[in-house]
Order: structure tokens, then C-alpha cells, then sequence
């Protein structure tokens, strides 16, 4: 199973640019209906940009789900402020989803740490998730968001070798992990776990 995934994996599905995030982000964030489609907050360092295109890609052209991004709302206060931490608790908690983009640059956030501590509040077990990116050539003991693994659910990938306790094969591809009390593992797939309703 590979459970941190290296930048740059998922480049091949980037997007030119983020011009229609921008348009369907200002649609959600003033509370308009955009689709039936499942609808992602992604928290990521505003550095990651590249990465982000990466994986908006990447959720909307495999999963085709909406994906909202504070950094492209232009609703959003030019600084920072109280009612921008209002505007994203409001947008996070229409939301159907959450995902870090746990870069190492956003797991040193503080603004991505306090997101992730208003999804947890909020969506807690079943509708949070974080995407583990490591730096390119470096080793997944020293990715920084080792601990976040232990604690929150994450995307992981499986291989065609990967198989069950009872020894049955797990398909092949992408699923959400989530570390039980004992210290097993249990997964879902991210097709099903991004399902808009699966979840009450």
C-alpha cells in the first residue's frame, strides 16, 4: 500500500489553471446550489498551488466532485481577518467533505492546522480526510505528518498485491484509512467515501 504519496504524483492531471475552481468557488461560497455532485473543502498552503492543481485535477476528472478553495474565492477579505476564519467555518461546514492537502508546508500551518481543527470538530471520522504529499526523492519515515496519519483518516493507494486479514485481494486503487483503537486498519474506497450521501 502506498500511503504517502511523493509531489509531483499526480501531475498528469493538473489543470491549466484555476479559473472555473475560481467561478464555482464564488457560487458556493455566496450559498448557491452548484450541482448534485459531492462538494470537497480543500485546506493547502497557498504555496502549493501546483500541487493543488494537481490534485483538484485529479479529484474532479477521476471522482467528479466539486472542489471548493479559499485561496481562489473572491469573496474571501483581501487580509485575513476574523471574518475571513467566519466565512471559511461557514463554507466547511456546508461542505459534504474534507481534505488537507497535507503538504509539509501545510502541516506547519497554522491558518491549515485550524481548518483542520474546525473540519475535525465538524466532520470527525467519517468526512474528513488528509492527503499525505511528501517531498520528491525523500523517505516516508521523515514526512512531517506522520502523526496526523495516526489520528485522522487519510488517501492512501493500493496495489494489486495488497490483500485483506482473510487473505482475499483488494482491488486495485484508491481508498480512505482509517487507524482503529487496536491499531488495525480499516479502508474505503474514495469512490465510495466521496459518495454524497453515504454518510448521514
Amino acid at each position: 500500500m502506498r500511503e504517502i504519496f511523493e509531489s509531483g504524483s499526480f501531475s498528469h492531471y493538473r489543470i491549466a489553471n484555476l479559473n472555473e475552481s475560481r467561478r464555482q468557488t464564488k457560487l458556493f461560497s455566496e450559498g448557491g446550489t452548484i450541482t448534485a455532485k459531492t462538494t470537497v473543502f480543500i485546506s493547502h498552503k497557498h504555496d502549493d498551488l501546483t500541487e493543488l492543481q494537481d490534485i483538484i485535477g485529479f479529484l474532479q476528472n477521476e471522482y467528479n466532485v466539486q472542489v471548493y478553495i479559499d485561496s481562489r474565492d473572491p469573496n474571501m477579505p483581501v487580509t485575513t481577518s476574523g471574518e475571513t476564519a467566519k466565512k471559511i467555518k461557514d463554507i466547511i461546514k456546508r461542505s459534504n467533505r474534507f481534505i488537507l492537502l497535507a503538504t509539509e508546508g501545510a502541516i506547519e500551518s497554522k491558518w491549515c492546522n485550524w481548518e483542520l481543527g474546525y473540519g475535525d470538530a465538524l466532520k470527525y471520522k467519517d468526512k474528513i480526510a488528509i492527503f499525505p504529499i511528501k517531498p520528491k526523492n525523500s523517505c516516508d519515515w521523515n514526512y512531517k505528518g506522520n502523526e496526523y496519519m495516526q489520528i485522522y483518516p487519510y488517501i492512501a493507494y493500493c496495489d494489486d498485491y495488497d490483500i485483506y486479514k482473510d487473505g482475499s485481494k483488494i482491488q486495485e486503487g484508491y481508498y480512505v484509512v482509517t487507524m482503529q483503537p487496536n491499531g488495525e486498519k480499516t479502508i474505503t474506497s474514495l469512490s465510495q467515501w466521496l459518495k454524497k450521501n453515504i454518510f448521514k
